[in-house]
Order: structure tokens, then sequence, then C-alpha cells
């Protein structure tokens, strides 16, 4: 059960009526034909990289995963056993302790922007409201949130004012559905989420019989309509509040339960962004929403070919935490850059995720990769922005394996590795791993091709300028570059006939 005062209630019957106003007024209807002919923005289409961020009170804790505010209540868990060391037992400190802890003193919106601006990005993500239930928003549906309690501080106002003022596309992520279930743990031993008094932040745990292990199950329980209900005005509000250009939501609204609801907020979604002339599309996961409703994300992963419709890879700068820890992995940004290039050959974009500390600084590691990828951007964006993917994605012996949880699981690119987009009459063709004698072979652009005719080729050059010379036979085209070290994918600029 959703716990409420008189005047969120209120609120809440204000934003549900509202919503099914807009959603009578149309164009779109509450049901998936409709939503199907709901175009996928030409922003989106063109943006290609964008920063999700990872940032709430488990940033404080700092220890397992941003998972840790249910793992503390999982009698055995590693979570739990460093908790009691740590802060003592979890009915005197709970998860809610941590809140006045996290507070955000060195948060500086217009420096992490310069960074993302930096980075190359062209839109940025963060979550809103994580499974935890605390919001990072001013909002008149719960006292727990950034602008009342911890920071004092409207972080996604802030947020969305430093994107926009560099043009950067402002888009918000939602995890809210979990809530319900997430601190269940905590309702089998002594604790604090057990404490009638604190059941406006936990909610009643017991309302719904989820489990992690049934969680994925589409069919499985469901969640009580009260926590539908307060999931649909918390999002709408976001949107009347906030303007989002995207909406991530993450797994579990996949669940049977929500189907009514995520029809009723996209048609809402889509109708109030053409009230406001606005273009905007949501991402989802698993089988959340039908095909063309919505955009595709892969959690982690790739896809193994290209797909004709529009979707997203959202993967973090750490293998083993979205949010920040004090032992996080971080990937190599020759790897993240390696596979930015895959996925937008396939048709796709990638969202990378950092997870700041919970005082709103980042770590040198995080900074380091944004800004080597910065770096390669700002000599190979032309291959990527507002490109569209060509008649084959690539070529070579590396195959990407298909599905999320992946993205750790790479082997090594090679110089016959070849990822092509297109901008017009312009290939541009990415040599993965560059040779240092820059003798590249690309066997598609030869004489014989599975097109069944010979590709017309002009002239071409790398991107940065510097001249090719080529050749042509039946094994393909035969380029001679510049000699030069790099572990960074080498852009090629190819004009067509």
């Amino acid at each position: 059960m959703v716990i409420m005062n008189e005047a969120q209630k209120k609120k809440q019957n204000e934003i549900l009526r509202n919503a099914e106003e807009v959603i009578a007024r149309g164009p779109y209807k509450a049901d998936w034909d409709s939503l199907a002919e709901h175009p996928v923005p030409q922003w989106y289409r063109d943006a290609k990289f964008g920063i999700f961020i990872h940032w709430g009170v488990y940033s404080v804790p700092a220890f397992g995963s941003e998972w840790y505010p249910r793992n503390m209540y999982l009698q055995g868990s590693p979570e739990y056993e460093h908790h009691r060391k740590t802060y003592g037992n979890q009915k005197i400190f709970g998860y809610k302790d941590f809140i006045p802890m996290f507070r955000a003193e060195k948060f500086d919106a217009e420096k992490w922007l310069d960074l993302f601006e930096e980075a190359g990005a062209r839109y940025i993500m963060p979550v809103a409201e994580h499974h935890d239930g605390f919001q990072m928003y001013a909002s008149g549906l719960s006292e727990w949130n950034a602008a009342k309690k911890g920071p004092c501080r409207d972080v996604i106002g802030e947020l969305k004012q430093a994107a926009e003022k560099r043009n950067i596309v402002f888009t918000v992520s939602d995890h809210r559905a979990e809530h319900c279930w997430f601190f269940s743990g905590g309702t089998k031993f002594d604790s604090d989420v057990r404490d009638p008094a604190n059941a406006d932040f936990y909610d009643d745990q017991t309302k719904c019989s989820c489990d992690l292990d049934s969680s994925q199950d589409i069919l499985s329980s469901g969640a009580p309509e009260e926590h539908l209900k307060n999931w649909l005005a918390r999002i709408c509000e976001i949107v009347d509040k906030y303007h989002p250009k995207a909406i991530y939501f993450d797994w579990w609204i996949q669940n049977i339960s929500f189907k009514p609801y995520l029809k009723k907020f996209a048609a809402f979604y889509y109708n109030r962004a053409a009230e406001w002339g606005q273009e905007v599309t949501i991402d989802y996961k698993f089988d959340a929403f039908p095909l063309r409703s919505a955009v595709f994300d892969v959690e982690r992963g790739q896809m193994s070919s290209v797909n004709p419709l529009p979707w997203q890879t959202d993967t973090a700068i750490a293998e083993n935490s979205w949010g920040y820890t004090d032992g996080n992995k971080f990937k190599n940004p020759v790897g993240i850059v390696e596979d930015l290039v895959d996925i937008v050959s396939k048709n796709g974009c990638l969202l990378l995720n950092v997870g700041p500390r919970s005082d709103g600084t980042f770590t040198e590691e995080d900074s380091h990769v944004l800004r080597e990828i910065g770096r390669w951007m700002k000599i190979n964006g032309e291959g990527i922005y507002g490109t569209k993917f060509w008649k084959v994605y690539g070529e070579g012996p590396t195959k990407v394996p298909d599905g999320s949880f992946t993205d750790t699981e790479r082997t090594p690119y090679t110089s016959e590795d070849i990822r092509f987009t297109c901008k017009g009459a312009t290939l541009y063709a990415f040599v993965m791993k560059y040779p240092e004698n820059g003798k590249v072979t690309i066997r598609t652009l030869g004489r014989f091709t599975d097109f069944g005719s010979e590709v017309p080729v002009k002239d071409m050059c790398c991107i940065n300028g510097s001249p090719l010379k080529f050749r042509k036979d039946e094994n393909g085209m035969h380029i001679e570059g510049p000699k030069m070290k790099t572990d960074y994918p080498v852009c090629f600029r190819i004009t067509l006939l």
C-alpha cells in the first residue's frame, strides 16, 4: 500500500484526472495500434550518444551496487553483513537513515554538463527515481525527495537547465515500478521497514507477493492497484514538470499488471508532446511495449546485426555497478568507443552510464573515460552523429553476441573488422583495429560484392584529412593509409559516385 497524506492523495487524483483528459483529447489513444503510429524523434535518430546518470542515496554506503537498499535487508548477503558491521542493526539504522548523509555538497550541474559536452554526448538521462523510492526532483506526491530532504535541491531541475543551455537534449529514467517489493527483505526480520512510522517511505512491502526469482516473469504476481496508480501519477508529474524528450523505464514494467497503465502513460505522454510541439519517445526493455510503440533497449549488451527500427544500448563505465561504489571496476575507453561504433552501424544509440559519488563529484576513472571518448569524437564524430546504417553493418571475423548482459564478453577486434555508417553520398568505414603499417583491405568495396554490382567509389581519405591510396580487385579494396599506432578505431571517409 502506498502511504500518502490527504494533500498528496488530492494531488495524485488531480494528476490522474488530468491524464485522462489529455488522453481523451488525442491524437493518440491508449491502445497499442494507435501508439504504434508514433514516430521515433529525429533528434534521437541523430544523437547516437547519451549519458545515463545513476545518482542517489545508494551512493552514500557505496558498497556492492545501487541495489544496496534491497540487499542490506536480505539476511546473509554481503550487504547485510557489511551494514551490520558498519552501521549497526537495520532496526536502529535503516536505509532511510542514509538520506541526511546524502548532502551532495559538491554537486554542480554546470560542471557536470561541461564534462558531458566534452565527451560528445547529445542527450543526458538522469535517474529521476530509482527502486529505492527517493525522488531526485521536487514532487507533490511524497516528502521523500531531494528538494525536501538530503541535498534539499531539485537535482533533476538543475540538470535540465544546464543541459538546455548547451543544446543537449534532456531526458529522464524512472525505476519506480520495483519499489513495491524492493524492501521486502526487511519484512522478514525486525527492521525499520516493519515500523509503521516509516511506511510513507518504504510503503507496505507485504502487498506485493513478487520475489526476485519470479519478477522476470511477465505473468508473475503483479503490483497492487494503489502502487500502479501512484506509479502513473509520479511519471505524469515528471512529464508535466520537466518536459523530458525521452523517458526510459527499467525492467519489471513488462509485468502484465502494468500493461493498462503503460498504454495510458504512453498516450498521455505522446499527446502532451503533441500539444507542446515536441518530439519524444519511450525506452523499454524486454516485451513491455510492442514494436514501434516505443524504442527497444538492450541492457549491457548489443545486437548482432542491423535492426531497421532505432534501438538503444544502455551500459555503464563500471562493470559491476550502475551507481558509485568504493570497489567499482572501470572499463577501458577504447572498448566503449568500439561498442559505440558497432552499435551505430546497426542503427542503435549508446547510453553510457556514470555513477557520481554522494558529494556530487566524479571519480578520476569516470572523467578519464568520458574525456577520452570526447577526444575521439571530435575527430570521428562526423561518421557517428546524424548517420544511418548502410547496406551491411560491417565485415570481418569478430562477431558481437546478441542480447543483454554481454558487455564484458568481447572478442578483440582485428584489422579485418570494418563497420559502416553513411550520410548522403558519403560512406564511413571504421577500421576497428588499425594496423600500424596502414594497409587495410575492405572486401565489401571490391569488384565483386554481395550486392550484385560494384560499389562506385569516387575518392576517399582519412576522416582527419590524411590522404589514402586505394585500388580494387576481386578480393576487395586495398588501401594504403598513414602509418600510425592507435588502439582506437580509425575512420575513412568515402565519397560515392
